[in-house]
């Protein structure tokens, strides 16, 4: 029997409902009605159905406390039963991960260091790594949805097809659910926009300050992947056309003399030899005058490039991650005063800087606003 026109759009306000809580998580009916642009009769309707067929479950609104009399405020969420969604994120020398519900609770996660040159058999510890959170939470594998995964570096350049097909096998064949990749950067900016310091702005900028240097743009509540995958890569910024060669291909990149990496270079010239970022951000908490020097250097040089940003974007908030962004006032302040030296007046003026809010685990949590903003079909 051929569907109604009522039928049709009753099943198309359905998906628009859907498609919004997936995104956004939890909202009050009031919310839902301005974020689809449905009446809120109409709305009111679509809800009560989800209600009913179990698609969708009711929650108290956080900011329930102090309200006095009356009915409590609610929120309707997608139910949390409905499958669990794994996040990924691949670094340079870490691979976190997040399982998370319909409902956008972390129900686990999980974290490995990865030796160096990992790429060519990246697959393996992956699987590892989650086959081990799925153990350690009770997690029955039969209600993993999708796999998202945030790469450090340029899928297609860095990482080359074989790679990130092993990758996408290996999962596929363990646990028959499919692999959607993408930058990690980008992947933290869309997860500080839907959850975290981004969430109040539409537009802004991401920087991750970590081994390397990564970046990610939101314009209109939407993370900007660019023609070829390389939008928001800041890192790779020539700051010095002169300077050594990059992985990239490019030359005296903002990586080169501002990543984590090269700034542990640095202090070991200086006689200061530190083990990793964790050992450089607690050096300079420490008021070492060598490793201070040597990280608000870096603040600068990338509030520099941040400036030129500005002018081209105008952001309403940039949001600094990562290690380095650990340590506060002690580097957002060179970044501000570069801005402050270096970008349009008005643009620099009207745009916060702002440490993020959701740590180690921003870019997996990313990986999955990815598949939560696009469900990809079960294989």
């Amino acid at each position: 029997m051929t569907p109604t026109p009522a039928r049709r759009n009753r099943a198309a306000y359905d998906d628009l409902v859907l498609a919004e809580l997936r995104r956004s998580g939890a909202l009050s009916r009031a919310e839902l009605s301005r974020r689809t642009g449905l009446p809120k009769t109409t709305l009111f309707s679509i809800v009560a159905g989800l209600l009913e067929a179990g698609v969708l479950v009711e929650q108290a609104a956080d900011d329930t406390a102090g309200r006095g009399v009356g009915r409590p405020a609610t929120r309707v969420v997608l139910n949390p039963s409905a499958g669990l969604y794994v996040g990924l994120d691949i670094g340079r020398s870490r691979m976190h991960l997040v399982i998370v519900n319909t409902s956008h609770e972390v129900v686990a996660s999980g974290m490995c260091d990865l030796p160096s040159a990992v790429r060519a058999d990246v697959a393996a510890p992956a699987a590892d790594l989650l086959r081990r959170a799925v153990g350690e939470a009770a997690v029955d594998p039969s209600t993993l949805v999708a796999v998202g995964a945030g790469l450090a570096g340029i899928v297609g350049v860095e990482w080359k097809p074989e790679e990130t097909e092993a990758l996408r096998a290996r999962i596929a064949e363990e646990f028959g659910v499919p692999v959607v990749l993408g930058n990690n950067s980008r992947a933290a900016a869309l997860a500080e926009a839907t959850w975290g310091a981004g969430r109040s702005v539409e537009d802004l900028v991401y920087v991750r300050w970590s081994t390397g240097i990564g970046g990610g743009l939101v314009v209109g509540s939407r993370a900007v992947a660019g023609a070829h995958g390389c939008a928001g890569e800041i890192g790779h910024v020539s700051v010095d056309p002169d300077g050594k060669p990059c992985h990239c291909g490019g030359r005296g990149c903002l990586e080169g003399v501002a990543g984590g990496a090269a700034l542990l270079e640095q202090c070991a010239r200086h006689g200061l030899v530190l083990a990793d970022l964790d050992a450089l951000v607690a050096t300079v908490r420490n008021l070492s005058s060598t490793a201070g020097r040597v990280v608000s250097t870096a603040a600068d040089r990338l509030g520099r490039v941040l400036a030129g940003t500005v002018a081209q974007l105008n952001p309403s908030r940039i949001v600094v991650g990562g290690e380095l962004a650990q340590l506060g006032s002690l580097v957002l302040d060179p970044i501000r005063e570069a801005l402050d030296r270096f970008a349009l007046p008005h643009a620099a003026r009207r745009v916060d800087v702002v440490q993020a809010d959701l740590g180690v685990n921003a870019a997996a949590l990313g990986a999955v606003a990815l598949l939560l903003r696009e469900e990809p079909e079960r294989s």
